[in-house]
C-alpha cells in the first residue's frame, strides 16, 4: 500500500518552531517513501481562528520549502467545508446509540473530577452523568433550548496501538479517559470526530503529530472501530518546549516562523536546528530539505533515532 500522509495545521494562531518540527518530519517520512502528502486546514475551532491565519500558515510552509499534493482537484482541504459529511457520520453514530446528548458544563465536570480518587491523564475524566440518556433525548433538549454536546460512549476494556517511535501503547481508555465529545448541539463538530472522518475519506494511512495528542489516539481508534474503518499508522513526536517544560507560548518569547522570516533568519537555519534536535544531523549547520531527504532516504531507521524527550528551546539557537 502506498504511503499517504498529511500536514494538518490549524489557523488558531501563528505557526511556531514546534509546528515546523512536526511538519518537517511528516514531509520527510512521506517523501522518503515516495508517498502522497495532503494538506488539510483544521479550522473548526471557530472562536480561536485568527483572521488571515490560513494565508499566513501557507506562506510559512512554503518558506520552509514544504510542498504537498493536490486533493480533490484543490491544493488543500478545509474542515469548515466538510460539516455536512461530519453530520452524516454523527447521524450514523446516533442511530446506533453510540453517542448521547450531554448537558454537563466543564466546571461541573471539573468539580466532580477533582475528587482524590480521580486520575486524569488528559483532562478531567467525564463521570458519566448523562450516559443514561438515549440519542432521542436530544429532541426534548432542543425543544427546551437546552445546549448540549454529543458524547461518544467509549467501549470498556484495554485498547492498544503501536506508535512508530514510542512503541506499544495500551490503556483502559474508558476508565482512564472516559466518554468524550464529538459534536456540539449548535452545529460544530469536535476535533476527535472530524479528524477521523477526514483521514478516512482522504485514505490517510500515516499520521505524524505531537505527543500531546497521544491520548487522542485511543479516542479516535474507538471511532474507527465503531465505523469499521481501518486506522492509520501513528508517529507521535516529542514536543518543543520552553525552559519551564511547557509547550511553546508567548511567555517563552517569539518563536513564530513569520517573525524569524522578518528578522532575516534563513529557512535553512531553522531546518538545520530542527534536524539536529531530531537526531538527523550531528550539528545545526544550515541545510535544505532536499539534503535532509537524501540523508533520511538512505537511513531506514532514522525515525528510531529521534530522542524520546521533549526538545527544550533555550533562547536563539540558530547559527
Amino acid at each position: 500500500m502506498s504511503y499517504i500522509g498529511r500536514l494538518a495545521p490549524s489557523p488558531t494562531g501563528a505557526q511556531h518552531l514546534g509546528n515546523a518540527r512536526t511538519f518537517m518530519v511528516a514531509w520527510l517520512a512521506c517523501r522518503s517513501e515516495k508517498g502522497k502528502l495532503l494538506l488539510r486546514i483544521e479550522d473548526l475551532d471557530t472562536p480561536r481562528t485568527k483572521e488571515g491565519a490560513t494565508e499566513q500558515l501557507l506562506e510559512d510552509l512554503r518558506w520552509l520549502g514544504l510542498d504537498w499534493d493536490a486533493a480533490c482537484d484543490a491544493s488543500y482541504t478545509t474542515q469548515s467545508d466538510r460539516e455536512s459529511r461530519y453530520r452524516q457520520v454523527l447521524h450514523d453514530l446516533q442511530e446506533r446509540e453510540l453517542v448521547y446528548p450531554c448537558t454537563c458544563t466543564r466546571s461541573e465536570i471539573d468539580r466532580v473530577a477533582s475528587a482524590p480518587h480521580e486520575s486524569a491523564l488528559d483532562g478531567a475524566i467525564y463521570p458519566g452523568t448523562c450516559a443514561a440518556r438515549s440519542a432521542a433525548d436530544a429532541r426534548s433538549l432542543d425543544a427546551e433550548k437546552t445546549p448540549y454536546s454529543w458524547r461518544f460512549r467509549m467501549p470498556c476494556g484495554l485498547r492498544e496501538f503501536h506508535d512508530q517511535r514510542f512503541g506499544p501503547q495500551s490503556l483502559d481508555a474508558k476508565l482512564r479517559l472516559g466518554d468524550f465529545i464529538v459534536a456540539r448541539s449548535y452545529g460544530v463538530t469536535a476535533y476527535q470526530l472530524a479528524v477521523v472522518v477526514d483521514d478516512h475519506d482522504a485514505k490517510i494511512n500515516h499520521v505524524v503529530r505531537g505527543s500531546d495528542l497521544i491520548y487522542s489516539t485511543y479516542r479516535q481508534l474507538a471511532i474507527y472501530e465503531a465505523m469499521d474503518w481501518t486506522p492509520p499508522n501513528w508517529l507521535h513526536l516529542p514536543l518543543v518546549v520552553g525552559p519551564d517544560g511547557r509547550r511553546l507560548a508567548k511567555r517563552h518569547g517569539d518563536t513564530r516562523l513569520s517573525t524569524f522570516r522578518e528578522q532575516g533568519v534563513a529557512p535553512e537555519s531553522i531546518l538545520g536546528f530542527l534536524a539536529q534536535t531530531l537526531g538527523i544531523t550531528a550539528d545545526k549547520t544550515p541545510v535544505r530539505l532536499s539534503d535532509l531527504l537524501a540523508h533520511v532516504s538512505g537511513e531506514p531507521n532514522w525515525i528510531q533515532r529521534i530522542p524520546l524527550a521533549n526538545c527544550t528551546l533555550l533562547g536563539n539557537q540558530f547559527p
